[in-house]
């Protein structure tokens, strides 16, 4: 898969062990030619995977919401970008244009990224799967989270029918490819 696209979180206050991950990913990506889709912010570790993309020679596509602009957070690496009223719209763009989805670790706004695909694709908008980067076990209480969903009965399937999840760089390059 060529278009990958990527949610996370756009803090600076956060373990840099997370930002050497995020690097060493958009490292691969660049180095093998993929496009990063992601929401185009200058900060945290949306700006250190955008970099490290294009610093290897990948593409960049910033989905940016009209308050990114405003607020003047919008990354100088995109090589194109496209304009968006608000976070709906940008979340919808992104799953277009991706043909896979990868969570990396990151607060609210990238669990409204992740749910809101699940959700698309549960009443079949799409047929794309998220990856949970579940490195350092970040995303452990969130999928034992969706896991109680379903054993009380709120899932029409279980939720690993709209999900994947890797816990290392190898596991994650293996389920893009």
């Amino acid at each position: 898969m060529e278009k990958i696209g990527i949610f996370c979180s756009a803090s600076e206050n956060i373990d840099k062990v997370y930002f050497e991950s995020a690097r060493q990913i958009g490292e691969w990506m660049g180095q093998k030619g993929k496009t990063l889709i992601y929401g185009g912010a200058s900060l945290g570790l949306m700006e250190c995977i955008a970099r490290a993309v294009k610093e290897n020679g990948g593409k960049v596509i910033g989905v940016v919401p009209a308050k990114l602009e405003e607020n003047g957070k919008v990354s100088t690496l995109l090589d194109e970008e496209i304009h968006t009223r608000n976070l709906s719209d940008r979340k919808d763009i992104i799953t277009e244009k991706s043909e896979v989805l990868v969570a990396l670790p990151g607060g609210v706004g990238t669990l409204d990224e992740i749910f809101h695909v699940i959700a698309a694709a549960s009443i079949g908008y799409h047929r794309k799967k998220v990856i949970f980067y579940n490195e350092y076990g970040f995303y452990d209480e969130l999928l034992k989270a969706l896991h109680t969903l379903e054993d009380k009965g709120f899932a029409r399937q279980p939720f690993s029918t709209y999900y994947e999840v890797a816990n290392t760089l190898n596991e994650l390059k293996e389920k893009i490819n």
